[in-house]
């Protein structure tokens, strides 16, 4: 049974504050080697994502010409860029470099782990990834273009690129900064006239909606927002006994490592340095709250004037005597091993992003172990005595007092192999919707079913001869999308895992692409699972599963939560093939397709598998194959009429027809309210107040031949009967005899009728006919059964030829 476990808890970290379906491609790089690194990122993600409108080439273009400085529109030099939740109390001014300081540069001397000094907010964590990026200088020229300058062709506009969920997004920017008395407010440069971290940090934070938005987080987080990896989380006291080879390789390979401390009180806003502005900050809201004290009338309740002592961290740090800093996060920046007094010894080298404020115990800068040190070594080593916040300590010193290691690979190459592989990933996009897709963990198992669902077929095993096992190595990771973008809106990390099944060679739903049924997973365990649930962006896990088919189901923890989600899946293969050669199904590897999802995030459209019809369905047609619709032969149906007709009970209900009819026999909305009611009514069995007006006219609507706005006796028989079958379907999942069902069991009642849907249906029939509750009454059920009926009627009318397809005009 799984758990959850709160990142606050289990994941503690000095990193700052993590509060408490879909598109499939697949692509494939090379792990050899430099090259190999960088195909597998860089060149698999090369598509930009440009701008909502122009490019930064043509919004630069376009400035140049008109003699103009950019001035961005989507993120304006105010305070909504700032903060959302409440104001601060003093009053920041935005001014370009070129009023900050003169001459100023974008990058002087090369982009480098000293250019970076935190500010007055709390994202140590991305501002640790920063100075890991600068260590690869081919991912650092992806993420920050060098041919910007303040110089050459200056027009107020920079442009960065990050990773998001499977594309590389371009960010328009101006260069208009926050400051106080001249002083720039958040992330600056160790150089007074450098810009380009601070410009990155202003990048970032409209990718997020504000500059909010970066307080606290995971360092990961950003080391994938920079690299598109995949990211491993090792707690320290539980690391495997290698942890220092598996950290060596990861600075060979190019990996992006950063590491905190605990603070034991869970997850905080981010550390900040003291400075000027900050212990400025701190005096003016502690004398706004004495001044509240003093006149408790003011109210900020039902406004947004309330002051934000909460915005900028008070708390400004934790020190240790030893000079690190708890709840705070640092970048590895190398590992490496000397000769001390002829032994050998392990050291690493890490730096705390506020630029100042190291550690003071052995190895660190005027620590006597170095006297010991030739100075070829310490120029091997970049030894120097400076407070720029980067430092040596011990191996040993770094186990004891650091807490948790977080590492982003570029491959998924596993860090104890001595070689690289080559990896096939597969990008997947999804989401939980509330009421629908949202089934929560298996503590749920009448939900648990409903969530998204991966087919994962391993059909070759791991090439490796020293390896007795026949086995498929691979790696899933799962992502949240935007959570952070929208923490204006309330939203929080929700807690998510996954769980992943085999679908035995001799079940019926083997090789198929239908979704898994509740009693599937009430009767088979799964094979594997993320060890965890943890409110964190991404969750990844390594896996060695025999070859067989396997179906993935990512989730929340709790049921009812809606968000989005990416899927990635990396498997070992043996020979590197072109990305085009692949689609969403990989024969030589692994293959993974959402279940029945084949047109989700599509315009909605209808396609019959089968082609072979477009006859108008009948009113007593059968659930065919695969949900499909099975025409009762036309002579059969005739006949059936005809037996119905002479019937005593037709002769009745044709009566009652013609007595709220009239002599034309039609009826209206109304009066089909009334006929509908008075015949339900006599159903005991069926608690309902029957269908309201609205209802019958769209029943009128979608039914009506003619356009008269009403419908004839036989219209108005199809209808019935088919009002019949499905109320059997409804009282079949009515259990409580509540006179209502639960919509996650839409998706089965819709099987049961014949229809054959998509994901992006069965979410929007949720969205549309569910109450707060997640419940569908008689009438809800009814009113779409009808408009389905009716629109797989129209298609097949449409479906001429019978190939499936159908091309509509503007008027049709």
């Amino acid at each position: 049974m799984p758990s959850a476990i709160n990142a606050a808890v289990a994941q503690q970290t000095a990193a700052g504050s993590v509060p408490s379906a879909a598109t499939s491609t697949t692509t494939e790089g090379a792990g050899g080697g430099t090259g190999g690194i960088y195909s597998a990122i860089i060149s698999r993600n090369q598509p930009i994502i440009r701008v909502k409108e122009k490019t930064y080439e043509e919004l630069h273009k376009k400035c140049l010409e008109k003699n103009i400085l950019y001035e961005d529109p989507d993120f304006p030099p105010n305070e909504s860029s700032l903060f959302y939740s409440q104001k601060i109390p003093i009053k920041f001014e935005w001014k370009r470099p070129r009023e900050i300081c003169e001459n100023p540069r974008f990058i002087i001397g090369g982009a480098n782990r000293t250019d970076i000094c935190q500010g007055e907010l709390g994202d140590c964590w991305f501002l640790a990834a920063i100075a890991c990026l600068t260590l690869n200088k081919k991912l650092l020229c992806r993420v920050i273009p060098h041919d910007q300058s303040f110089i050459q062709n200056y027009a107020g506009i920079f442009h960065f690129q990050f990773w998001r969920y499977g594309d590389w997004v371009d960010v328009v920017i101006d260069d208009c900064l926050p400051t106080y008395n001249n002083q720039l407010v958040f992330t600056k440069s160790s150089q007074r006239n450098e810009f380009w971290s601070a410009l990155l940090e202003k990048a970032y934070a409209k990718l997020h909606g504000s500059y909010e938005a970066l307080k606290g987080g995971n360092t990961t987080e950003a080391m994938e927002d920079f690299t598109g990896g995949v990211t491993e989380f090792y707690e320290i006291r539980d690391a495997p006994k290698d942890i220092y080879k598996i950290m060596k390789h990861a600075i060979d390979r190019g990996s992006l490592m950063a590491s905190s401390i605990d603070d034991h009180l869970g997850f905080s806003y981010g550390s900040a340095p003291r400075s000027d502005i900050g212990e400025l900050i701190a005096r003016m809201v502690k004398n706004l709250e004495n001044a509240q004290m003093t006149h408790p009338t003011v109210d900020y309740q039902g406004t947004d004037e309330r002051p934000a002592w909460t915005i900028v961290p008070m708390q400004y740090e934790t020190r240790m005597s030893c000079g690190l800093v708890k709840g705070h996060a640092y970048s590895v920046t190398a590992v490496e091993e000397t000769t001390f007094k002829g032994e050998k010894i392990r050291l690493v080298r890490l730096r705390n992003p506020w630029g100042q404020v190291e550690w003071n115990g052995p190895w660190s800068d005027k620590s006597e172990e170095w006297n010991f040190i030739n100075e070829a070594e310490k120029i091997r080593l970049q030894h120097k005595i400076v407070e720029d916040g980067e430092f040596w300590i011990s191996f040993e010193d770094f186990m004891r007092h650091f807490t948790k290691l977080e590492i982003c690979n570029l491959t998924p190459d596993t860090l104890e192999a001595d070689k690289l592989q080559t990896w096939t990933v597969s990008v997947n996009e999804g989401r939980w919707v509330r009421g629908c897709s949202a089934g929560g963990c298996r503590n749920y198992p009448d939900t648990f079913w409903t969530n998204p669902q991966y087919r994962l077929k391993l059909l070759e095993e791991d090439d490796d001869p020293e390896d007795e096992e026949v086995v498929c190595s691979f790696l899933v990771a799962l992502m949240q999308k935007n959570r952070r973008k929208e923490r204006k809106l309330g939203a929080n990390l929700y807690t998510i895992g996954f769980a992943i099944y085999e679908v035995p060679a001799l079940d019926l739903m083997h090789g198929t692409k239908h979704h898994l049924q509740k009693d599937f997973f009430l009767y088979n365990a799964s094979k594997a699972r993320s060890k965890t649930y943890i409110n964190m962006r991404e969750i990844s896990e390594r896996f060695r599963l025999p070859p067989s088919e396997y179906v993935i189901i990512p989730s929340t923890y709790e049921p009812h939560q809606e968000g989005e989600f990416i899927l990635r899946v990396f498997s070992e293969k043996r020979k590197w093939l072109p990305p085009n050669i692949f689609s969403s199904t990989i024969s030589h590897v692994i293959s993974i397709s959402l279940l029945l999802s084949s047109f989700f995030f599509q315009p909605i459209i209808f396609v019959s598998d089968r082609a072979n019809s477009n006859k108008e369905l009948t009113a007593d047609e059968d659930a065919g194959k695969d949900g499909e619709k099975t025409h009762v032969d036309e002579k059969k149906v005739s006949a059936a009429t005809k037996a119905r007709e002479a019937s005593e009970e037709e002769k009745q209900f044709r009566n009652i027809f013609r007595q709220i009819a009239g002599d034309d026999m039609e009826i209206n909305a109304e009066e089909l309210r009334n006929v509908l009611n008075n015949v339900v009514k006599k159903h005991k069995d069926l608690k309902t107040e029957g269908f309201e007006l609205e209802s019958c006219r769209s029943m009128i609507a979608l039914m009506d031949t003619d356009g008269s706005g009403k419908i004839n006796f036989d219209e108005f028989r199809h209808l019935w009967d088919k009002i019949k079958s499905w109320q059997k379907i409804f009282k079949r999942y009515d259990t409580d005899h509540s006179g209502t069902i639960n919509s996650y069991e839409m998706r089965n009642a819709v099987k049961d009728a014949g229809f054959r849907l998509n994901n992006q249906l069965y979410d929007i029939i949720t969205m549309r006919y569910a109450d707060k509750n997640m419940n569908i009454d008689f009438d809800s059920f009814i009113c779409c059964f009808v408009r389905l009926d009716a629109m797989f009627r129209a298609f097949h009318a449409f479906d001429k030829d019978g190939d499936g397809i159908i091309k509509l005009n503007v008027l049709e």
